[in-house]
């Protein structure tokens, strides 16, 4: 009886640094974008300019597009790709993996010189728009989109489950939508979810590129309204926090049901 009392204890314990370590912090942030710089009290000004500063509100408006057209782009192009690999080019697997986990390797200032070229060619067909940005950020979300859609398709028997839609007189587009979607839809949402955060807390490839996304503005605003910039940034991190939350939620929500 004692050794289950003893790790419970433990577990407790620990869930209490996990929650001071990264709740403090949070904590933190709260009070200073709350905090009346010029007298005593507090003051929700810094949280008002998230919507009246035009150029902060801009760049929350740019930075929620270019996830989502990010999200969207990204699907399009791994889902199908890795469910044909798998299907039919068995030997392509690795070259695949290869090609999406090769980003974490390259600094995003090689990522950034090296599409210079190629983005004068974007520029001339769909303009000098920050959501050009949504062709970089594709790239830069494959590995961990790669990782989580790769993880679902394991868990399920494709090859079953295609072959047994294709005798039934669907096409491959039904197959993919109807069959394969829903049996890996815990991984769509993690890869999704993933990508969102990636793209929000995303500074580099922006700054460099001179687009005026969400990170950057925080940047700037931090240089003369510190409570605006923190309270951008932990509105941020919130927003991830609750999109992994929510990730959670529908995972193990759907692991019971298949139980």
């Amino acid at each position: 009886m004692r050794r289950p009392r003893m790790a419970t204890s433990a577990r407790a314990a620990l869930w209490v640094i996990f929650g001071l370590f990264f709740l403090f912090p949070l904590y933190a942030m709260a009070d200073f974008s709350t905090r009346n710089l010029l007298a005593d009290g507090r003051t929700l000004a810094a949280w008002r300019n998230l919507v009246t500063d035009d150029a902060l509100y801009q760049a929350i408006v740019i930075s929620l597009l270019l996830a989502v057209f990010t999200v969207v782009a990204m699907l399009v192009l791994l889902v199908p790709t890795m469910i044909w690999v798998r299907l039919r080019a068995p030997w392509a697997k690795g070259i695949v993996a290869f090609l999406c986990l090769l980003p974490l390797t390259i600094p995003a200032l090689v990522i950034v010189v090296g599409l210079r070229n190629v983005y004068l060619w974007v520029t001339y067909f769909f303009g000098e728009s920050a959501l050009t940005l949504t062709f970089v950020y594709v790239v830069l979300v494959l590995p961990f989109a790669y990782r989580s859609i790769d993880a679902a398709l394991s868990a399920i028997d494709l090859q079953t489950l295609s072959e047994a839609a294709r005798s039934l007189g669907a096409g491959w587009a039904t197959t993919i939508t109807r069959v394969v979607v829903p049996n890996i839809w815990s991984g769509i949402l993690s890869a999704a979810f993933i990508s969102i955060a990636v793209v929000l807390g995303e500074y580099t490839i922006a700054s460099l590129s001179g687009y005026e996304t969400l990170q950057v503005q925080i940047v700037l605003i931090g240089k003369s309204d510190g409570p605006t910039s923190v309270a951008a940034s932990l509105a941020t991190l919130v927003f991830g926090f609750v999109l992994l939350l929510i990730l959670a939620v529908v995972t193990r929500g759907r692991a019971r049901e298949e139980q």
